[in-house]
């Protein structure tokens, strides 16, 4: 406590009331909810009727490791310190019963969710384009996230709304049918449980009895609903976050939120958390001043102790290969300069086609780069492949992972076969594993295709029974050589050394696999369950970057919060890019809470910088064939004149061009060597 500032030990020890903290960028809140978690403790309140939840994986595990530094295991024995939905499947899977639903639930990903909802769609003879049901499944999403169920759903006037609204209905009853969830269901179920069981809800408050919530402006409707039945009356709970990196709107985020837990609780106590712990005095003035444009619920201002630091560079180009050209040299030179390391750079943009040309210029110049959101372990095929049957040997009514494996490897079971099945399971309303094996299957397949149905059927069976009976992982090995796996893995890959890999692959999620269900100090956990957490672990992770070791990072603005970087280069500062050509349009004719998002994105983009910040725009850029004239984003217009340095106003001096020669005349030393 002795390493915190006075509004972070306050932070600590308002327990009595419910409390927000508004805490800006850098300004250490992760530390002031993992000091509470052991504050608690420490004032008698054990750790298993405490839980800590915030958005990611990452930030959990990073919660976790702080707390074990200030707590032995005993006393954080129980403590939950977990993301929202993880903590929703948990209550989802514990009152499986009263919700309706088997034990073994599935967990359906949004791959899940769009081939469900398209073979709804093509069962009432409807439209089957895949951009309409992506639409259709977002739609889907925003009405689970505003707490809008499907009653609701159908009095709600938008376009299309008969169809969506059906199909919601459709949807929700078929998840039911195969005993499966979706993402957003996990938050919905349980705000609908506690609703509607008082008994349940009470239990839960008793288990829970202070509930910390990080990020809390990123908190959806739903989610606001949830910690307010947690809560209850007396309003336990500290919530921490900042409205200025609001930027989730477009996933139903509602920094709305925080104003509205004032009226919700009157005995509201907020401490503001203003000191910056990262970034320098006057990348803090110039993010100030650009939020100032913003209206607040809550006015807070960030200060450094750090130093007030260089001036913010402005530079302009004349197009975005010059603008990725100069920005690589840029960084060269001021890598060279100071002697540090590529981590220290990060190039944000703000969106993901911008990253292309910097990729080729960083390559041309043997640069090590990494780009956030590269390919997720669960995305590879493989993977998806061996989770699809361990989904299938907990949750026959699984239809998603059974209609991933029947074909795979093969077993002669073609389209039109497959289309009888699902045909009849629809009509009988029954899944496809379980109509696979009905008498009444024979009247419109074939004897051939029904025998391999069945084989396959029992085979699933006999399987599942000897997981449940003998060695689980020795059972799921077995099984993988049984089907052929790695075989139809070497007849299906271009290489024999791509086919090894993918076996790799395999061989390292059986192995992990393992490691949770034997985690130290517990009863081995069923396979059903390590499933499920897997599936969410899945969602939550995908296209979530890994360390990026002594590498240059791009990243998307959204990518980027969270994390800091000693050097930041903001590019592609023009109308119609930051802020966004959708948001300027649809402005038009809403309002401007579209500009104030993109101004929060801008925010947190400069309050990613520790130590220097360049901006970058360009007068001219190509698009769709055409070259445009651009226009400097209006955010460098709110920023602090004696703050910039507008690069290009100026000739540069003799010596600086000279000694920029000398930087790239050593990085292509470097190269050859």
């Amino acid at each position: 406590m002795t390493k915190l500032n006075l509004q972070q030990q306050a932070a600590v020890k308002v327990v009595e009331s419910p409390l927000l903290v508004l805490a800006g960028a850098g300004s250490g809140k992760t530390r002031v909810i993992t000091e509470k978690i052991s504050y608690l403790v420490k004032q008698g309140l054990p750790a298993r009727h405490i839980a800590a939840v915030t958005f990611t994986n990452k930030a959990a595990r990073e919660m976790k490791s702080r707390v074990a530094k200030l707590l032995d295991k005993q006393q954080a024995r129980g403590l939950r310190v977990c993301t929202f939905h993880a903590l929703g499947l948990e209550i989802v899977r514990k009152e499986h019963k009263i919700l309706g639903y088997k034990a073994g639930l599935t967990l359906y990903d949004e791959e899940d969710k769009l081939k469900l909802l398209k073979n709804l769609i093509a069962h009432s003879n409807g439209d089957c384009d895949g951009d309409k049901v992506e639409q259709y499944a977002s739609q889907i999403g925003q009405w689970k996230n505003a707490f809008v169920t499907v009653k609701q759903a159908e009095l709600i006037s938008i376009a299309d709304q008969p169809a969506i609204s059906q199909l919601y209905a459709d949807y929700t009853r078929s998840l039911k049918a195969y005993n499966a969830v979706d993402f957003d269901d996990l938050i919905l179920l349980p705000v609908l449980l506690f609703q509607q069981h008082p008994g349940v809800l009470e239990k839960w408050q008793n288990t829970i009895r202070y509930l910390l919530v990080d990020e809390y402006q990123d908190t959806n409707i739903t989610q606001y609903e949830l910690v307010k039945l947690l809560a209850g009356n007396l309003g336990r709970f500290t919530v921490v976050g900042d409205d200025d990196q609001s930027i989730y709107a477009w996933r139903g985020a509602q920094p709305e939120n925080l104003s509205q837990l004032q009226k919700d609780y009157p005995r509201l106590q907020v401490i503001k958390l203003e000191q910056n712990y990262r970034s320098t005095g006057r990348i803090l003035k110039v993010a100030n001043q650009l939020i100032a444009n913003n209206p607040h619920a809550y006015e807070k201002k960030l200060w450094s102790e750090l130093g007030y630091g260089d001036p913010l560079r402005v530079l302009s180009h004349k197009d975005e290969i010059s603008e990725a050209q100069q920005m690589v040299a840029e960084l060269i030179h001021h890598k060279f300069k100071t002697g540090g390391s590529y981590q220290d750079y990060a190039i944000l943009y703000r969106g993901n086609h911008q990253s292309r040309l910097f990729e080729r210029g960083l390559k041309e110049n043997n640069i090590p780069y990494f780009i956030s959101g590269s390919t997720s372990f669960f995305a590879y095929s493989e993977i998806k492949d061996i989770l699809a049957y361990l989904r299938l040997l907990v949750n026959r009514d699984d239809d998603a992972a059974f209609l991933r494996i029947i074909n795979t490897p093969r077993r002669e079971l073609g389209p039109t076969t497959l289309e009888k099945l699902g045909a009849y399971a629809n009509h009988r309303q029954i899944s496809l594993f379980a109509a696979s094996a009905e008498l009444g299957l024979s009247q419109t397949v074939s004897s051939k295709s029904i025998a391999r149905l069945e084989k396959f059927h029992d085979w699933i069976i006999a399987t599942a029974e000897r997981v449940e009976r003998d060695d689980t992982f020795a059972v799921i090995e077995k099984m993988i050589n049984e089907i052929g796996y790695g075989q139809w893995l070497r007849e299906n890959s271009k290489t024999s050394e791509s086919a090894e890999r993918k076996m790799n692959n395999v061989a390292e999620l059986i192995n992990w696999l393992k490691r949770i269900a034997d985690k130290e100090g517990q009863e081995q956990k069923p396979l059903a369950e390590i499933i499920a957490n897997i599936m969410l672990m899945d969602i939550l992770e995908r296209n979530q970057e890994e360390e990026s070791g002594d590498q240059v990072s791009l990243m998307t603005l959204h990518s980027a919060k969270g994390l800091e970087f000693q050097h930041v280069f903001l590019v592609g500062m023009e109308e119609n890019i930051l802020p966004h050509q959708n948001t300027i349009e649809s402005d038009d004719v809403n309002g401007t809470n579209g500009i104030e998002e993109e101004r929060r994105l801008a925010y947190v983009g400069i309050t990613r910088a520790q130590r220097t910040l360049t901006f970058s725009y360009c007068t001219h850029r190509k698009k769709y064939g055409d070259v445009t004239e651009c226009q400097p984003s209006r955010f460098l217009g709110e920023l602090p004149e004696d703050d910039l340095e507008w690069v290009n106003k100026k000739q540069l001096p003799a010596e600086v061009i000279k000694e920029r020669g000398k930087a790239n005349l050593q990085n292509l030393k470097t190269m050859l060597s």
